[in-house]
């Protein structure tokens, strides 16, 4: 048996000796993060796969794992050495193991979950799907002292303020703007649970988190004063008063349990139940509960001018550090073959000489030839590709600067690309072209938009079966909800897109085996004017990095295609190139060639 079969064997005891049918682990921990802390990656310790979404069922006879088509590859390699088996999910908005618990298991059965890992709304849309089948949903039993004995300890960095200057709003203020829509909503406390909103909301940023600078806690708040739930020491003496001073109290983490408990019945509390866990929400008293999506969530989506003007800035340097690194990737090709581990590293190493940075915005994918179809790839040192001068690479990065958060794909061609490659090529890059020019009336959703990107594929009965886009925060998570561009109705596709709202534009096409393309840029949405028929807003791409203008067929693009990319084209020679040295100059220039 492998380390992960006798693990799985281990969870089945406890299962057998509590009378549970069925177990549930998700990639979540206490606050619903996509990325957690080591301490939480349960569905990873069980299971071996290392991907950031996917939900495991354990079962007596059974172990599965769902995941979506961004992991479908990685996970057939990371699992098929134990028994740990693949249920490929075709539509992300749709838990298809609840689905699949009540065709296999028997009327009477039992379903558990670690309560801090299910929210108060998956935990009632769980309920009720099973109790349809005559399946009991049950949140009372925890295996993980039991059964994970060497769990990595909790994180203990320390947090920093985030800089007045990069932030344009005192967390004075943006606490002032949340007390006012709890008047409006007549409730007397607010719980902030998601790690994001939370530094959001205080100004406040850490490293607990790999790839994301937030820190462990939550924050609650009444009409006169705020509370923050965190581990005291990760706290320095110098931030603790000034919080202080600011009206922000400092509690221990554990203690928010039993001031929750000691609410009363004249209480009335706001909870995001996408976000709050359910541990805590046992705990909570009869009383005045309010479930609605969080406000923080809402206002930290709407960049202000200061984020704005910062976002446009960071992408420039972050285009410069791009430069440099393929730049110096074409020229080692030249001598010998580079490593896809070799061109990460050097992505940081460019990174990390520009001001303010703090580190990777995720790790980045770096895919040569096959592994680029693989959408979220990552290279490991013992097993990466080595890239030549020939053939396709695709490149997906970003940095964690204080001044902004940075993501762009690019996808290379080091040799004559087939006639295939163009097309495909060609085709994504008119999909992000439509969807970069795109022009709509205010209430316009991301299912909406998301077809843009996707329609030139499609005619070509083409697709790629990833989202379109992301969120993006401020100096915070890469991804970041709730907006986006997606062709379901989760929240990202559901989500209206508004004035200030940061966004990837990502379509892609993935030949298994062969090559993946994806072209991202991120765009801001901005209002362009009024008419009778209300408002319309349109997008401004923020990203400064040219396209591969060899892997282009233009007798495929529309005089508007042809004219929008020689103008971006342009533009990133101009804001890009005065800022090279010397020797990349001219390099760079043809880089940014335009179509004639």
């Amino acid at each position: 048996m492998t380390i992960i079969d006798n693990r799985i064997a281990d969870l089945r005891t406890y299962m057998h000796d509590n009378e549970i049918s069925a177990y549930i682990i998700t990639s979540s921990d206490p606050h619903r993060s996509e990325y957690v802390p080591d301490n939480w990656k349960i569905r990873e310790w069980i299971s071996g796969f290392t991907g950031s979404a996917g939900t495991v069922v354990i079962t007596q006879n059974h172990a599965g794992l769902w995941a979506d088509s961004r992991y479908f590859i990685q996970a057939e390699t990371e699992l098929a050495d134990s028994e740990m088996e693949l249920h490929k999910v075709f539509n992300q908005g749709s838990p298809d193991f609840i689905q699949w618990l009540g065709k296999n298991l028997l009327p009477g059965s039992v379903v558990g979950m670690e309560a801090r890992q299910a929210s108060r709304a998956e935990a009632k849309s769980y309920s009720r799907q099973l109790a349809a089948h005559d399946i009991r949903f049950d949140l009372s039993t925890s295996f993980l002292k039991e059964v994970w004995k060497d769990r990595p300890a909790k994180p203990n960095k320390s947090i920093y303020d985030h800089n007045i200057k990069f932030a344009g709003e005192t967390r004075i203020e943006k606490i002032s703007r949340v007390r006012m829509h709890m008047q409006n909503k007549k409730v007397s406390h607010y719980l902030v649970s998601a790690l994001d909103d939370v530094a959001w909301l205080l100004n406040l940023r850490g490293a607990d988190v790999d790839c994301n600078p937030v820190f462990i806690g939550f924050c609650l708040l009444d009409q006169r004063s705020t509370k923050l739930y965190i581990d005291l020491e990760k706290v320095d003496e110098s931030l603790k008063t000034t919080l202080l001073e600011e009206g922000i109290s400092l509690k221990p983490y554990i203690a928010l349990e039993s001031d929750l408990e000691a609410l009363n019945e004249t209480d009335h509390i706001w909870i995001d139940p996408s976000t709050m866990n359910m541990r805590l929400y046992q705990l909570l008293p009869e009383l005045m509960v309010t479930e609605e999506d969080s406000v923080v969530k809402s206002l930290k989506a709407i960049k202000n001018e200061t984020e704005i003007e910062y976002f446009r800035k960071v992408m420039i340097k972050d285009g410069v550090a791009l430069a440099e690194t393929f730049y110096w990737l074409e020229q080692s090709l030249k001598e010998r073959s580079v490593k896809e581990t070799e061109v990460a590293e050097a992505l940081i190493k460019n990174r990390s000489a520009r001001d303010h940075y703090v580190g990777e915005s995720f790790d980045a994918i770096v895919g040569y030839k096959g592994n680029g179809a693989i959408v979220h790839y990552r290279a490991q040192e013992s097993t990466c590709a080595s890239i030549e001068n020939n053939g396709m690479l695709l490149v997906d990065s970003g940095g964690q600067y204080q001044d902004g958060t940075t993501d762009i794909t690019r996808t290379f061609c080091f040799s004559e690309p087939t006639a295939d490659q163009k097309k495909n090529y060609t085709l994504v890059l008119k999909g992000h072209i439509e969807l970069a020019q795109a022009i709509f009336p205010a209430g316009t959703r991301g299912i909406q938009l998301d077809t843009l990107a996707r329609r030139h594929l499609w005619a070509d009965q083409l697709n790629y079966l990833h989202g379109t886009g992301h969120g993006v925060g401020f100096f915070l998570n890469v991804h970041e909800p709730p907006n986006g561009f997606a062709n379901n109705l989760s929240e990202r596709g559901k989500t209206v897109m508004r004035e200030g709202m940061v966004t990837s534009n990502e379509p892609g096409y993935y030949q298994v085996n062969e090559y993946g393309i994806r072209i991202e840029n991120l765009v801001l949405c901005k209002k362009l004017g009024q008419s009778e028929y209300g408002d319309f807003l349109h997008f401004e791409t923020i990203t400064m990095y040219p396209m591969e203008i060899k892997l282009i067929d233009a007798s495929l693009l529309s005089a508007s295609e042809i004219q929008w990319i020689n103008d971006y084209q342009q533009e990133v020679l101009e804001k890009i190139g005065p800022l090279l040295r010397d020797e990349l100059k001219g390099w760079f220039e043809k880089k940014c060639e335009k179509l004639t």
